[in-house]
């Protein structure tokens, strides 16, 4: 039946305030749109990959996204990330009951849709699982098959909460891309030497050396994002 993603993105005045540091105030909210433009792309590229719904109330994230072929859904619950997160994956099986579901942080832009497939293909051996970010502290992506609830946990140490839960913990050391998120500047960096998207190999261009702007690996998007540039 192939994979719904729910992938949930704050409103970009909002997003990714850690990186405001390394970035400034005038990038920051671009960053954020563009991580999740390469995220979303890199999922929709992804064969396993049916249809990925995000969770928003930002409209021109909304009015991008929706131009990639993503579904916006707008964050109903407005009580955090869990909860809109819960309320995307009801949506979807409101419309596909039986759905497999996992959920997709908006941050992975080098994320490249093989790394997806091996990530997703484990995840479908166990009724719930989950993949750790790359700093072994939270958690990049969660699924439910068939007939088992999302159960979100997300938020700070939330390895160790959806370990807790009983959720399958998918170890690969294949899958970076999938595990790379970013918070900080350092996240970033570590990001563009995987090689980002296209979107944010655009906007990282305009930074600093400093903050991870020109460089070389961040010019190139990953082969397997097809998405045009921002």
């Amino acid at each position: 039946m192939g994979w719904s993603l729910v992938v949930p993105l704050k409103p970009l005045v909002r997003a990714k305030s850690r990186l405001s540091r390394a970035a400034g105030e005038e990038f920051r909210p671009r960053l954020a749109l563009a991580f999740a433009l390469d995220t979303v792309a890199g999922a929709l590229a992804c064969a396993d990959v049916r249809d990925v719904a995000v969770v928003t109330d930002d409209p021109l994230a909304g009015e991008r996204l929706a131009a990639l072929g993503a579904r916006i859904v707008p964050d109903a619950p407005a009580n955090g990330l869990n909860a809109a997160l819960a309320h995307g994956a009801a949506v979807v099986r409101a419309r596909r009951p039986g759905a497999p579901v996992a959920a997709l942080n908006a941050d992975l832009p080098a994320l490249r849709p093989a790394e997806l497939e091996l990530v997703l293909h484990s995840a479908s051996l166990f009724p719930r699982a989950f993949l750790a970010d790359a700093a072994d502290i939270g958690t990049t992506l969660l699924t439910a098959t068939s007939g088992a609830e999302l159960d979100p946990a997300f938020g700070g140490a939330s390895r160790a909460r959806h370990l807790a839960s009983g959720a399958h913990e998918i170890t690969s050391p294949e899958v970076p891309s999938v595990r790379r998120d970013v918070d900080t500047g350092e996240d970033l960096r570590a990001a563009l030497a995987l090689g980002v998207g296209p979107y944010t190999a655009h906007q990282t261009r305009r930074l600093p050396a400093a903050a991870g702007g020109r460089h070389d690996q961040g010019d190139q998007a990953p082969p397997q994002v097809t998405a045009s540039g921002a």
